[in-house]
């Protein structure tokens, strides 16, 4: 089992919310040379981890979410929750409105 997927049997979203990990940064080129971590551009790419059941809709019942664990998706710049549980991987939370595609 990964660490992710353990982490996740610990944290479960709420309504619309999905629990992601940020793809790594690229911190050294084709050609070797080293990127500084100031100068490294932020990932725009992540994993799902954990989803909620869904947001409720005016029935009261729940509208599932178009997101599954094990998708890639593609973040905006800003936004999210950061969630740290293990110190060595870092997490976000974001609505599912807030997820820009998923990609394939």
């Amino acid at each position: 089992m990964s660490a992710a997927a353990s982490f996740a049997k610990k944290v479960f979203p709420l309504l619309d919310r999905v629990l992601v990990q940020r793809a790594e940064a690229i911190t050294k080129t084709k050609g070797g040379i080293i990127i500084p971590e100031n100068a490294q551009a932020k990932v725009l790419k992540a994993t799902v981890i954990a989803t909620g059941p869904g947001a409720r809709n005016q029935q009261g019942e729940h509208v599932p979410l178009s997101v599954k664990v094990g998708d890639t998706v593609l973040l905006p710049e800003y936004g999210g929750t950061k969630v740290n549980l293990e110190e060595d991987k870092e997490f976000h939370l974001f609505r599912e409105s807030d997820i820009l595609a998923k990609i394939e």
